[in-house]
C-alpha cells in the first residue's frame, strides 16, 4: 500500500514533469479527493489516488491544478511564481519558499 505521507510541502515551489510548468503548492491532499468523472477526463496517465495530490497555483498563468504526487519534482529554480493568487496565500518567499500568511483571529 503506498505512503499517504507527502513528499512536498505547501509554499514549495515544484515543477510538473509531463507538462513542463512552474508552480507553488498550496494544499494537501493525503489522497485524492476530486470526482471519478474529474479524474476520468482530467488525468492522461491515470496516477494512483491512495497518494498525495497537491493543489498548485501555476507559475505566468491563472490557472490553479490539482496534480498527483508522482507527476512533481522540486523546482530548482527560485523565482518567485507569477499568480494573481500567490499574495492571498503567503506572506513572502524565504530560501526559495513561500511563507504562509498569518491567519486573523
Amino acid at each position: 500500500m503506498p505512503s499517504t505521507s507527502a513528499k512536498f510541502s505547501i509554499g514549495q515551489l515544484i515543477h510538473h514533469t509531463l507538462f513542463d510548468y512552474r508552480g507553488v503548492i498550496v494544499d494537501i491532499d493525503a489522497h485524492f479527493r476530486g470526482s471519478e468523472t474529474w479524474y476520468q477526463n482530467a488525468t492522461h496517465s491515470k496516477p494512483p489516488k491512495d497518494s498525495p495530490w497537491y493543489h498548485v497555483l501555476v507559475d505566468g498563468d491563472e490557472l490553479a491544478t490539482y496534480v498527483a504526487e508522482r507527476n512533481l519534482e522540486a523546482d530548482l529554480n527560485l523565482a518567485p511564481i507569477r499568480h494573481r493568487e500567490v499574495a492571498l496565500h503567503f506572506d513572502h518567499m524565504e530560501n526559495g519558499t513561500y511563507i504562509l500568511r498569518s491567519k486573523a483571529n
